[in-house]
């Protein structure tokens, strides 16, 4: 029997060709049972790990879904972090990039006007914490009325975090015809009364969790002094020698500490931790993902929200005091059916911990001894080559999806009477240009950003230069990312 693809589904030529040139060609499990049920329009209830593949799992049939004609939200997707919802808000964006699908964003710590006014632009799809997105159903500045699907994204971290009664109000202001899919690694039963409230007989799919199972990722335990902790780490980075490793620590202090300690023994290392600014931390985290550090010290805010592919390693420097933060924080490692490595490091007086863990995870995580001088020893010189090598940029989905597009800013916009048809209808007419290679457009009062598709930017930036929109000749250059 052949393998399944994504063809088979029956989905629109502009998803199909996304999906291409991301690399997706077949489904995982996950997405095999989710996306026909979605595309059906049924309420779903999937218990899945993290790494599995479900982002896309809703945001193939969401893009699918989406009436691009219409101008207010169509698909609210509710997420536990700011980083999970930038990276699901990234991922439908390059999924519905030839549809021409807009999604925004919305999270705390950003101003709110920006958030605003790009919600009175043409959006498809908004992504958001439940706090902020709350905080603009109160202001009136998120339009319901036209809300068909609502997605629910790690729930039970929405649970830990405080946020089921937030989410509650949030339903009880949406259409109740509607689509309801609630995603979660573990089903509590607070969770479970959420969606006996809100949904209409609602399918189940539940997804062996084969991400926490030795089958993909190698797990190990290392007992170890607190105090002797950072020389272990140093040996064991130079003995495993890492392309790419996240160490998990508890407290943003041990991660500052932490990071201290490996930048004075020059390491290729950052940080990121809930302490920092929000940009900033989206800084470190595209960085990580271009390649350009070999080791990221987080605490569990980074366990949700980082998809990047090919970490080889996770170390908990602190054991998680959670159970399910042990999950979450490696499954960061083997994903998209590659391998990994997850180490914990214990002291001795945190085996109540371990036990828990091992509980939760159905085996019990190996006992590892620490690298012996000799091995340090042996493994040094290709540690030190391999620091000494300058880092491979590694090219993000993003990066792939956008190699043929270009973004095209007009110094004309609302306020000029303009509106996306003008644009459409002007540069589709171009020589060797079709409405196909047109792509999201963003009009604001006194500017508008065009995506150039098919790599045919070049031809419509000189052709724009001497052609009017509507009467009005407008400066065109390429926008300034």
């Amino acid at each position: 029997m052949s393998e399944l693809q994504f063809r088979d589904y029956d989905l629109n030529e502009e998803i199909i060709k996304a999906l291409d040139v991301l690399g997706y060609h077949s489904p995982t499990e996950v997405q095999s049972k989710v996306i026909p049920a979605a595309l059906k329009g049924q309420d779903l209830i999937v218990k899945s790990q993290t790494g599995s593949g479900k982002t896309a799992s809703f945001g193939i049939p969401v893009c699918e879904l989406v009436d691009w004609a219409e101008n207010k939200p169509q698909v609210l997707v509710l997420t536990p972090t700011r980083e999970l919802a930038a990276q699901v808000k990234e991922d439908i964006t390059n999924i519905g990039r030839f549809k021409r699908i807009k999604a925004v964003a919305l999270f705390g710590k950003q101003p709110f006007a920006p958030q605003k006014i790009e919600l009175t632009q043409k959006t498809h799809v908004v992504v958001g914490t439940p706090g902020r997105v709350f905080d603009h159903i109160e202001r009136g500045t998120l339009p319901l009325n036209r809300i068909k699907t609502l997605v629910i994204d790690e729930a039970d971290e929405m649970l830990s975090m405080g946020f089921i009664e937030q989410i509650e109000k949030i339903i009880q202001q949406l259409p109740r015809e509607r689509v309801t899919m609630l995603f979660s690694a573990t089903l509590p039963e607070v969770i479970k009364d959420l969606c006996r409230k809100y949904m209409t007989q609602p399918v189940d799919i539940e997804i062996e969790a084969s991400g926490i199972t030795t089958a993909s990722i190698e797990h190990a335990l290392i007992e170890v002094r607190q105090a002797a902790k950072f020389a272990l780490l140093c040996d064991l980075l130079t003995v495993e020698n890492p392309d790419s490793c996240i160490i998990f620590c508890r407290t943003q202090d041990q991660v500052n500490a932490l990071f201290r300690g490996m930048a004075d023994q020059e390491l290729p290392v950052d940080k990121i931790h809930g302490g920092m600014m929000q940009d900033e931390r989206f800084e470190v985290m595209n960085a990580f993902k271009r390649g350009q550090f070999r080791y990221l010290i987080a605490t569990d805010v980074a366990a949700r929200g980082i998809d990047i592919e090919n970490i080889t390693h996770v170390i908990n420097y602190d054991i998680p005091m959670e159970k399910e933060s042990y999950v979450h924080r490696t499954g960061r490692t083997a994903r998209a059916g590659k391998s990994g490595k997850a180490i914990t490091l214990v002291t001795p007086n945190e085996h109540k911990w371990v036990k828990d863990i091992e509980g939760y995870i159905g085996f019990e995580l190996p006992m590892m001894k620490a690298p012996s001088e000799d091995a340090v020893a042996y493994a040094k010189p290709a540690f030190e080559q391999k620091l000494g090598k300058q880092q491979v940029r590694k090219v993000g989905k993003t990066e792939v999806m956008n190699q043929n597009i270009m973004k095209l800013y007009f110094n004309g916009g609302k306020k000029k009477k303009l509106r996306a048809v003008d644009f459409v209808g002007t540069i589709a007419k171009l020589e060797g240009i079709t409405a196909d290679d047109i792509g999201i457009i963003t009009i604001q009062d006194n500017v508008t950003y065009v995506d150039i598709l098919n790599g045919k930017g070049a031809i419509v930036l000189q052709a724009m230069r001497d052609t009017t929109v509507k009467g009005k000749l407008l400066k065109v250059h390429i926008a300034k990312k």
